[in-house]
């Protein structure tokens, strides 16, 4: 009974009603939801892509041996500098599949 009478008194003094959620007179539900909101602290840093250990790793897993030193578009679409990634962006994705590469790899366009 005393236990009741405690979990009671805390949700009167904290402003909730044991069966309606908010009593008459207390902060709105707005008010209350606005102290509780999450905040973004656990979001990934944004922190600047690396062309050399980020994104080249991605083209020699994917583009080898074709646009890497000695394959046979290499000499007109190289892919071991960044000035042929910048120009062509996202219509390297017909053969980059992988969404979270796609997404390492618009991060870096977008950085430059």
């Amino acid at each position: 009974m005393r236990m009741k009478a405690a979990v009671l008194l805390l949700l009167t003094v904290f402003g909730f009603s044991a069966c309606s959620g908010f009593r008459a007179g207390t902060a709105s539900a707005a008010a209350v939801d606005a102290r509780f909101q999450p905040t973004n602290s656990f979001e990934a840093p944004s922190s600047s892509i690396d062309f050399t250990t980020q994104i080249k790793p991605i083209f020699e897993a994917r583009c080898q041996p074709c646009h890497f030193n000695g394959g046979k578009v290499y000499a007109t679409l190289p892919f071991d500098g960044t000035e042929t990634i910048k120009k062509l962006g996202t219509k390297l994705f017909t053969r980059i599949k992988d969404e979270k590469e796609q997404q390492l790899i618009r991060q870096f366009l977008a950085q430059e």
